[in-house]
């Protein structure tokens, strides 16, 4: 599906509120509110365009990890479609020419994440060698928008940013009710879920589910966030890196990393990689001149491995199937 300018407005349009009412964005982009959830429905329908709600990047720092499966040829793809369908996983790829899957995954709690790395990962002789990164601390990440987004004018921008600051250590987040179940499962698949669903899915008010969310958003434990394919608007590759890094530089090149605007995801993991990133570019060329002007000036790196997505099978949001 080809999009246009529109398109692309609306998409970084909900990158900066999630939730903003439609009649708000098409205030904004200067058309009409039935033109706006006529977009937003027609990218909706294709799969290219949707909202979830999310915990925050660390929020279950003692139970995200980040893994990486070598498969024999063949196959990553239903290893990757397997994960994909597991509530505790997200950002489920395949990458390095389609023989590697890797994934996050957000156990609630340590016993979860032994679980899941020990007992439910996909049974198949065709794994051919799994290893596990501890996420240690996270220096950028979701719901934080992609800062290559230029569809919006600094002016549009600014109207409709509504990311506000959170506590900085995920542990001053408290966690959310038993409760809030129900709620949090809908909206991780649908964040756009209209206050009536919400309070049928929860047995509560409609004014109840507004008050809920608006306190959960506000205490920095909820997190709206609009995922995309990402070609729509230009970013056509998408890498992660895995750094090895001096551990007295460990800090000081993960604050770095997390300033760059082609980067929307960076932490500090265990294992033989010391810091994870997720970079976002246009084309090959941009790629190599970040490796080699910004990633290269990183203090303390000794070493950068590049494993390019070839595939994303599962973004952050519950999967819909």
């Amino acid at each position: 599906m080809e999009s246009d300018d529109l398109d692309r407005q609306l998409i970084h349009a909900l990158q900066l509120d999630a939730r903003a009412p439609f009649s708000r964005i098409a205030e904004v982009l200067g058309v009409s509110d039935q033109t706006v959830a006529r977009r937003y429905r027609r990218l909706r329908s294709a799969d290219l365009l949707r909202v979830v709600a999310v915990p925050p990047a660390g929020y279950l720092a003692h139970g995200r990890w980040i893994l990486r499966l070598r498969c024999a040829p063949g196959a990553a793809l239903p290893v990757a479609e397997a994960l994909a369908r597991r509530p505790d996983t997200a950002w489920v790829q395949l990458a390095s020419g389609g023989t590697e899957v890797q994934c996050i995954t957000r156990a609630g709690t340590p016993g979860e994440a032994e679980q899941l790395l020990l007992d439910r990962l996909p049974r198949t002789n065709r794994i051919m060698d799994v290893t596990a990164h501890s996420v240690l601390h996270v220096f950028y990440g979701s719901p934080s928008p992609i800062r290559l987004l230029d569809a919006l004018t600094p002016e549009q921008a600014a109207a409709l940013d509504s990311h506000p600051e959170f506590p900085a250590d995920p542990e001053h987040i408290p966690h959310c009710a038993p409760d809030d179940r129900p709620l949090l499962d809908v909206l991780a698949r649908d964040g756009r879920t209209a206050l009536p669903d919400l309070a049928a899915a929860t047995g509560w008010s409609a004014s109840t589910v507004r008050r809920r969310v608006d306190h959960l958003r506000a205490l920095g434990a909820l997190h709206f966030y609009a995922e995309f394919h990402l070609p729509l608007v230009g970013l056509n590759h998408s890498t992660r890196l895995w750094m090895t890094v001096t551990p007295s530089a460990l800090d000081a090149a993960g604050r770095a990393l997390a300033t760059h605007p082609e980067v929307v995801f960076a932490a500090a993991t265990s294992g033989n990689a010391d810091l994870s990133a997720t970079v976002l570019c246009r084309d090959a060329h941009d790629l190599y001149r970040y490796l080699t002007d910004r990633a290269a000036a990183l203090p303390g790196v000794t070493h950068v491995e590049t494993t390019p997505v070839i595939r994303n099978i599962k973004r952050l949001g519950r999967a819909l199937r």
